[in-house]
């Protein structure tokens, strides 16, 4: 299979290409009508397009009065890998040019164990889903880490729940091992872009994606662009104190949203419920397994534990709280929760919800949907093909 050498020319192949890929095969006089360029223009542009192999004819358009123009599409064998590297799992999958999943795994891993040992086994799981056939090449590779990333070189900052990460160079490091293009980002950032390529947030411009697993984080969508900041640290929001002198946290400061209601802290919290007698439910699953995670909390609350539904709904106000400033202060048209912790679902959802439509004013959060995410484990893949893609579908 022949990779992906090519690149647009200009924006107006870049804005085809785009188009392409979020709308599927079009007709030349509908691609005409959304880029605004005379019929002869265009007809330049996607004959470049055409003999670059980057785009395909793909049989007649419906007839619009006159002679029927030829559908393009993306080239099929176009192929991107999206890489979500969480605290505790890893998700790998491989899309066509259209961010169609075509195969996905996932398996458990501790991103402590360090760049070198996850790399392994992203490469395995790679190789994997390569022998099934639904790949023999890459053409780009996007890769999503749990902690700042400095963008433009695709390496790790000071990440507080990743020792060994900081400033290992990711991006060449898999770059030189997939043969491809790779672009690096925040794993909240990239479930975010997820959401909004195929996701709840299709629509909205201006949006957080927030994201509640092993840590806590924000991703802040503007204008449909992901805000990364000038470090590419905007969104940490689990470091923001809830609790005046409250629990000590990873990063070294006291009371940070993530020591108070994260996956760790919620299993830290559930295992105590369960030791000092306040839940039958957490103590039986503590018996049985030797540890609790979210999953059992969710369970719990779900058979009608009174200490597992305080947990989740303690959480949820304090998670809520911290909303409730960014919503103030932002003014985003949705809010979505996404990670590990949603299987706690509809009462986090409802605790985090009553918070901040208590507390923001009512201008901020008066047509506000608070949702849970749709996309799941596969929205953070989806966004770093989605970030691949746009890095390759733009100008040279």
């Amino acid at each position: 299979m022949r990779r992906m050498t090519a690149r647009p020319a200009n924006a107006h192949q870049a804005r085809l290409l785009r188009l392409l890929r979020d709308g599927g095969p079009n007709s030349r006089a509908q691609l005409g009508d959304q880029v605004e360029l005379s019929r002869s223009k265009l007809a330049v542009e996607v004959d470049r397009l055409l003999e670059t192999g980057l785009v395909i004819a793909d049989g007649l358009a419906a007839s619009r009065g006159g002679r029927r123009s030829h559908n393009i599409r993306l080239a099929p064998q176009l192929r991107f890998l999206g890489v979500d590297i969480g605290a505790t799992s890893v998700d790998v999958a491989v899309t066509n040019a259209e961010l169609e999943i075509l195969g996905h795994l996932n398996q458990p891993m501790d991103v402590r164990e360090g760049p070198v040992a996850v790399f392994e086994q992203v490469l395995a799981m790679v190789a994997k889903l390569r022998a099934t056939g639904v790949a023999d090449g890459f053409d780009g590779a996007g890769v999503g880490v749990p902690g700042p990333v400095r963008f433009p070189d695709g390496v790790p900052v000071a990440p507080p729940i990743m020792p060994g990460w900081d400033g290992f160079p990711v991006r060449e490091v898999l770059s030189q091992e997939l043969g491809c293009p790779v672009m690096v980002d925040n794993d909240v950032n990239l479930m975010a872009t997820g959401e909004q390529h195929a996701g709840v947030a299709r629509s909205v411009r201006d949006f957080l994606c927030v994201k509640i697993g092993t840590g806590i984080g924000c991703g802040i969508v503007v204008s449909g662009e992901v805000h990364r900041g000038t470090t590419g640290s905007a969104g940490d929001i689990g470091h923001i104190q809830v609790e005046p002198d409250g629990r000590p946290c990873a990063c070294g400061n006291r009371g940070c949203l993530e020591a108070h209601f994260s996956g760790a802290a919620l299993a830290r919290d559930a295992e105590a419920a369960a030791l000092e007698g306040r839940s039958p439910e957490l103590a039986t699953r503590l018996a049985a397994a030797g540890t609790l995670t979210a999953v059992d909390v969710a369970a719990a609350a779900t058979a009608g534990d009174g200490a597992a539904l305080d947990l989740i709904r303690e959480g949820g106000a304090r998670t809520g709280q911290v909303i409730a400033g960014l919503v103030s202060f932002f003014n985003p048209g949705l809010v979505v929760i996404g990670g590990g912790v949603t299987g706690l679902g509809h009462t986090l959802l409802a605790s985090i919800r009553t918070q901040v439509y208590r507390q923001s004013l009512p201008l901020a959060t008066g047509n506000l949907p608070i949702v849970l995410g749709e996309l799941g484990p596969v929205a953070g893949v989806i966004g770093a093909a989605r970030l691949i893609s746009d890095h390759l579908f733009s100008p040279a």
